[in-house]
């Protein structure tokens, strides 16, 4: 099946991707959506999203589109509907004069037959116009040439004067012989692909041919004009021969009128007449049909002239000057805190009243609507994001599967955030074996920031500050060290910065402090004390400022943002039990463990004990690594294996974690579990006021859901093994080993 798009849509096409407007095929057909969002308009074929359907029905009742046209003092031929072949030729008899048969709500010039003259011809026309509509419709035939004058809005954009199917004799070939050699013609094709159509070869090609003394076997004289059917539409294998230059200013104004009175903003105005060059009234001449949806292609590559740029007229309808259909676009990516800098972007864009959507590893969102659920961080989910009319502005969580899959959703941002690389994650997978592969990809997003953009860079992070150099827009450095060189360096040009000093979150540009906010109204910072809170609070700010947000939309954003399990699931999430307190984090890598145990170092806690597991697909040294961070930081280690081992065999993830506690300096009791609710109502049995425990779920939604049942009950006591049924699949046999270090 060939599924490229035909020449209309693709002129258009064309002439949107030229002014920069993005576009995307929403079928196999000819429906495509130009521009995201809110900002989104959608064409099929030569039809835009405005037209609506009562002006496409006029359209194709002629009858009534007459009826109209005269109504605006608009020429049009007299003719009526006619039930049957004997009440077409009473019609024809009433006209007194040669006729035209067409269907009633026919398109493209199917089943019209033009310069009836006899009831035989009549009888044969009847019959093809039948076959299109249940009405025909017999009208005067106007003598004169067959015009197609395309109207876009309230211009007129092209002309064109259309020849019926034809072949000159050269006194040896038969007509069947020459019209042959005309469709081999390679300009020439099935239907609208090609710029020429074949002649067709039919019943009312032979009745034409009748007509004139010929039939198919008939050889014609030198320089005979043979014509095949009166019809002159590009689709029955007309021909074309551009006049627009030779449109008479009041011949244009009946156009465009026609195409107001039947409401459509693209229309082909089809006219009889001698000529263009003379007003219609003058010459006899009159509007015959008004087509939705006209075909293009006479305009921009006709048989005989010049082409016209009819494309650009119905891209200029849709969007005015400087308009490019887009909407702000917000790309966030790095190794770790991509879904709470996403989460706190779009809440900061909330309070500007912008309709936002988001996506990121728990969903998509338009506004405060969940309408998709999972990790939805991949090209696909945003790309419905840009589909979505209630969308002023979008936030992408950018994840390397999905730029490793399809790549990106769209041509170019206009904020690229990257948090972090430190020493990576997922290492290994898809060939991707370093930090350095990991970079390469994720720089992606500030490749494609646009020119007047701003990329977000992390200054702590040499690998991210390398980054610039491929950026085409500007660079927003961001650091806790105000003193750090490429922050020093960076705000000494004037450049924008974002850093810490004292108790303040500061924004710089020009060598001055622009706003300063206290850390104590950065709610998911904790007062400033935990780290890695810190850092994505600047980056959010520095995105919303890129995008020229009002500082104190931007206070507000940070003051309001909680980091709870329902703004931010799995994103240090901390609750109250029994006197303890108790975090619950998605931490999955050694960076994310690091900066975990960082933030939990500044909270007071008599005990310290940590549930964890390891993601089967990691490497063995990165899974080793985060039970070696830990096993200096918690007093117990509670070890469990996740619902899923992506690959690894049963207990292998366990072995690894418990060798990275192979010389912990702190830990002194080691337990392993099996299944995650399981260590989580074995943590929550044992503490105690003033304890502290950390919960690195896995099955985040779930996992939140069973702590807050727990949390709402009655204090739980260490479950024992023949209690398990309420506890789900993830809840099977108990292993249990200690160990003193």
């Amino acid at each position: 099946m060939d599924l490229r798009l035909g020449p209309s849509t693709r002129a258009i096409v064309h002439a949107a991707a030229a002014r920069g407007i993005p576009w995307r095929r929403l079928n196999q057909a000819s429906l495509v959506q130009f521009g995201w969002g809110s900002r989104q308009r959608r064409i099929q074929a030569a039809e835009i999203d405005r037209t609506g359907a009562i002006a496409e029905a006029i359209a194709q009742n002629k009858t009534l589109t007459k009826r109209l046209l005269d109504a605006a003092g608009v020429p049009v031929p007299q003719g009526r509907p006619v039930a049957d072949a004997a009440d077409a030729w009473a019609a024809m008899q009433e006209i007194g004069a040669a006729v035209v048969v067409k269907p009633q709500d026919g398109n493209q010039g199917k089943g019209v037959t033009v310069n009836v003259t006899s009831r035989e011809h009549l009888e044969v026309a009847f019959a093809a116009a039948a076959e299109y509509g249940l009405t025909v419709v017999v009208e005067r035939f106007i003598p004169g040439h067959d015009f197609r004058l395309l109207v876009v809005g309230r211009k007129l954009v092209a002309a064109a004067r259309r020849e019926p199917p034809h072949v000159i004799g050269d006194g040896v070939q038969t007509v069947r012989q020459l019209v042959e050699k005309v469709n081999s013609d390679p300009r020439r094709g099935e239907g609208h692909a090609t710029s020429l159509t074949k002649i067709r070869f039919d019943d009312i090609a032979f009745a034409r041919l009748a007509l004139q003394g010929f039939s198919a076997d008939s050889v014609p004289g030198q320089g005979v004009r043979v014509v095949l059917r009166n019809n002159a539409n590009l689709s029955t294998g007309g021909t074309a021969t551009d006049v627009t230059d030779d449109v008479h200013p009041e011949v244009a104004a009946r156009a465009v009128a026609a195409a107001q009175m039947v409401g459509l903003d693209i229309a082909g105005v089809d006219m009889v007449c001698e000529t263009m060059q003379k007003p219609l009234e003058e010459q006899g001449g009159a509007v015959v049909e008004v087509n939705a949806a006209p075909g293009l292609r006479m305009h921009l590559a006709p048989s005989f002239g010049k082409g016209r740029a009819v494309g650009e007229a119905a891209v200029a309808e849709m969007f005015a000057d400087g308009e490019d259909g887009r909407i702000p676009v917000v790309a966030v990516t790095g190794t770790n805190g991509k879904t709470t800098t996403v989460r706190l972007i779009a809440h900061i864009l909330a309070r500007t009243k912008l309709r936002v959507g988001m996506t990121c590893t728990d969903g998509v969102y338009v506004g405060e609507r969940c309408v998709d659920t999972g990790d939805c961080a991949g090209p696909k989910s945003a790309r419905n994001v840009l589909m979505h009319p209630d969308v002023d502005v979008a936030v992408f969580e950018t994840a390397r599967g999905g730029l490793l899959r399809e790549g990106l959703a769209f041509d170019r941002c206009d904020v690229g955030v990257v948090t972090n690389i430190g020493e990576g994650d997922h290492l290994g997978l898809n060939y991707i074996a370093t930090v350095e592969d990991l970079a390469v990809l994720k720089r992606v997003i500030v490749q494609n920031i646009a020119p007047d953009g701003m990329a977000i860079l992390n200054a702590a992070d040499p690998i991210v500050v390398k980054m610039a150099e491929n950026c085409p827009g500007a660079v927003t450095y961001f650091a806790a060290d105000r003193h750090h060189p490429v922050m020093a360096a960076h705000k000494a040009r004037g450049k924008r910065v974002v850093y810490i000093d004292g108790n303040l979150m500061v924004a710089a540009e020009h060598g001055v402090a622009v706003q300063g906010i206290p850390l104590q109204d950065v709610s998911i910072t904790r007062k400033g004390t935990i780290g890695f809170q810190v850092e994505n609070a600047m980056a959010s700010a520095a995105a919303a400022w890129a995008l020229g947000v009002d500082w104190k939309d931007i206070r507000a954003g940070l003051k309001s943002f909680e980091s709870d399990a329902g703004t931010a699931p799995g994103r240090f999430n901390v609750f109250s039990y029994r006197g303890a307190c108790l975090i619950a984090d998605y931490g999955h890598n050694p960076d994310a463990i690091l900066a975990l145990v960082h933030a939990v170092d500044a909270m007071p806690a008599k005990r310290r004990m940590i549930v964890v597991s390891g993601a089967g697909d990691r490497r063995d040294e990165d899974i080793r690594r985060q039970t070696e961070i830990l096993g200096d930081a918690f007093d117990e280690v509670l070890l469990y294996q996740d619902q899923c081992q992506r690959g690894r065999k049963d207990g292998e993830v366990l072995d690894l974690l418990r060798q990275g506690l192979a010389h912990a300096k702190r830990v002194s009791r080691v337990e392993e579990i099996r299944g995650e609710f399981l260590a989580i109502d074995t943590a929550l049995a044992r503490l105690q006021t003033g304890d502290l425990c950390l919960i690195l779920i896995d099955q985040v939604e779930l996992a939140l859901d069973h702590i807050a049942r727990r949390l709402a009950e009655v204090p739980i006591r260490r479950p024992k093994t023949a209690a398990q049924e309420d506890l789900g699949k993830d809840a099977q046999s108990v292993r249990k080993r200690s160990s003193g270090f």
